[in-house]
């Protein structure tokens, strides 16, 4: 993810300040706080099972100092002077055990987060806090996320670390893992030619300027002009997942082209994208299968 650093469960618990709503002092649920609760939800969950140590990137540091420290030059600040938190931090873990294959890629199952205080109003008094939860799987050869509706929740609002719980838990019992899969490989059955491949990249570069009513229907899409200009020359160059030498892709590696490209995306966009780029293939898929025009594919 663009502009992130990677950092430990230790660091965010024993060298992080925990925000506060400033009109009443009440503390969020720190970042180190929501990834115990989704490890706990896993765990639960899989019982069986090891859950890996997380994965964890944060950005946008928010940097303070100790009262006694006010004054002081910068640079002659001591470490024990200085206060840090992340406005946003996003982490995954991996259930080890749950192991599958799709196209020959091997797929891991995954659980994580995203957090970003600036959707909060810290300025103001406690009220539900917002997160961003995810369960899906992680390609193990380029470590693409792949998600989809079911194992995705992106306005989740909860009051304390007990709703969090309940609420994960919830999300991982509705999550259908196979079906997951059996779509993902479903998509090698259906080829873009190199017309169709380049009609799509017009298209998408489009569609931010259509009206919402000529949205209305099509996928959400909200990739960067950079972003589309990463799918295209990884068609050209990937090992992975580029062109045939006809120049036709399948959806399967235009997936995780998508997918791929977006991890360039800022921590609060991640897991929307991510979802986006699911959803944008499938629609796809299902015009392809049913043989029906698509705007993305078709004059």
């Amino acid at each position: 993810m663009a502009n992130t650093r990677e950092v430990s469960l230790d660091h965010l618990r024993d060298q992080c300040i925990i925000p506060v709503f400033s009109k009443d002092n009440e503390t969020t649920i720190a970042h180190h706080e929501f990834i115990e609760v989704v490890c706990k939800a896993a765990q639960a969950y899989w019982p069986g099972l090891d859950i890996s140590i997380p994965q964890i990137r944060v950005s946008h540091v928010v940097k303070g100092r100790i009262p006694s420290a006010i004054g002081k030059p910068a640079s002659a600040l001591l470490d024990h002077e200085k206060t840090i938190y992340y406005e946003r931090c996003a982490f995954q873990f991996e259930i080890s055990g749950e192991h599958a294959m799709v196209a020959g890629n091997p797929m891991r199952l995954s659980i994580g987060g995203v957090r970003a205080y600036n959707q909060e109003n810290l300025y103001s008094r406690k009220s539900l806090e917002r997160f961003k939860v995810f369960v899906g799987y992680r390609n193990q050869i380029c470590m693409n996320l792949c998600v989809r509706s079911d194992g995705f929740v992106g306005d989740l609002r909860v009051g304390s670390k007990g709703d969090l719980l309940n609420a994960v838990f919830e999300l991982i019992a509705g999550y259908d893992p196979q079906g997951h899969l059996e779509e993902l490989g479903d998509l090698e059955a259906f080829e873009l030619s190199e017309e169709q491949f380049a009609h799509l990249i017009g298209k998408l570069r489009m569609y931010p300027h259509l009206s919402s009513e000529e949205k209305d229907g099509l996928p959400e899409i909200s990739l960067t002009d950079g972003q589309i200009n990463t799918v295209v020359r990884d068609y050209y160059s990937s090992e992975a997942f580029g062109r045939d030498t006809d120049g036709q892709i399948n959806l399967w590696r235009l997936y995780n082209l998508l997918t791929e490209a977006n991890k360039s995306s800022y921590i609060d966009s991640f897991l929307v994208r991510s979802l986006q780029a699911h959803g944008l293939v499938n629609n796809l898929a299902k015009s392809l299968r049913n043989g029906v025009t698509n705007w993305l594919l078709n004059n």
